[in-house]
């Protein structure tokens, strides 16, 4: 006998048939735009010889960490490049950066939003609640079912996935903003709008910048994850190691995300604590 009463399952299974034969037009429309700004910025990365692109990740690190980092970035690059995934962790890097582009684009308002409302904050905390505690291979089941299989859906899961640290990061550091310097800017006269962009935003820049560094990693994290339904990059090479029992094949996967992970940390995290001053010469 079923002892299963409160069906859940079916419901969501139902809710989602009606979405595919009510809104299939908005997800075509969807995942077009996905894969146009995807193709730009994959086009833009892959269509750069390994010294420029290259060269540009080691010239940031170098500005914004040091030059001992940006030592370590062109020892990366060059392990990359020895190990045969240079092009892999391009189209990994393409699409994190497309991923975060898009998760930022949706997930700052949202956070701004939040920070002025506490109703609006109330729904957005449960919601993002959800989203981080729901196991990240339940994404992927949507996003095949609305978008089949590939890069599109890969990176709408991604987005998805990667979004809530930037939102609640973005809501924390306009909350924090001092009381004594919004009092001071409603003295001065700013508006609403004023008062955000001169006042609140700037002050929350490092809790903001935090929240772009989270989801750059998670996107990362993500990405690897996407590729069971077709993403690519660097995540083919460690589900191929996992499908093959090949030891080998999936270090070496893992090494390379290991590698685009520890550069990106790096470089982003500096934006939000500002760039490391120069030593003084004795």
């Amino acid at each position: 006998m079923d002892d299963k009463w409160l069906p859940i399952g079916d419901y969501v299974k139902d809710f989602v048939d009606f979405l595919l034969n009510h809104f299939q037009w908005l997800f075509d429309i969807i995942a077009a735009s996905i894969g146009w700004v995807s193709g730009i910025v994959e086009s833009l990365l892959t269509s750069m010889p390994i010294w420029l692109l290259g060269g540009l990740l080691v010239g940031l690190a170098f500005w914004r960490v040091g030059k001992g980092f940006a030592l370590f970035t062109l020892a990366a690059i060059a392990v990359l490049h020895g190990i045969g995934l240079w092009d892999q962790t391009v189209v990994t890097l393409s699409l994190v950066l497309a991923s975060t582009v898009a998760a930022l684009i949706a997930g700052i308002p949202l956070g701004i939003w939040a920070a002025r409302s506490d109703r609006v904050e109330a729904v957005v905390r449960s919601l993002l609640d959800f989203m981080q505690t729901m196991p990240a291979f339940v994404y992927l089941i949507p996003a095949a079912m609305f978008f089949g299989l590939g890069r599109v859906p890969g990176m709408f899961a991604t987005v998805i996935f990667a979004m809530p640290p930037v939102v609640r990061l973005t809501n924390l550091g306009i909350r924090q903003v001092r009381r004594e310097m919004i009092e001071a800017g409603l003295a001065f006269g700013c508006t609403p709008t004023q008062l955000l962009f001169k006042v609140q935003i700037p002050n929350a820049m490092p809790s903001i910048m935090a929240g772009i560094n989270q989801t750059i990693m998670m996107a990362l994290s993500m990405v690897v994850i996407a590729s069971m339904i077709g993403a690519g990059g660097l995540g083919d090479e460690v589900l191929r190691g996992i499908q093959r029992l090949d030891v080998g094949l999936g270090f070496e996967g893992g090494l390379g995300m290991v590698l685009l992970a520890i550069i990106l940390d790096r470089i982003t995290e500096s934006f939000g604590r500002g760039r490391k001053a120069p030593r003084a010469e004795h």
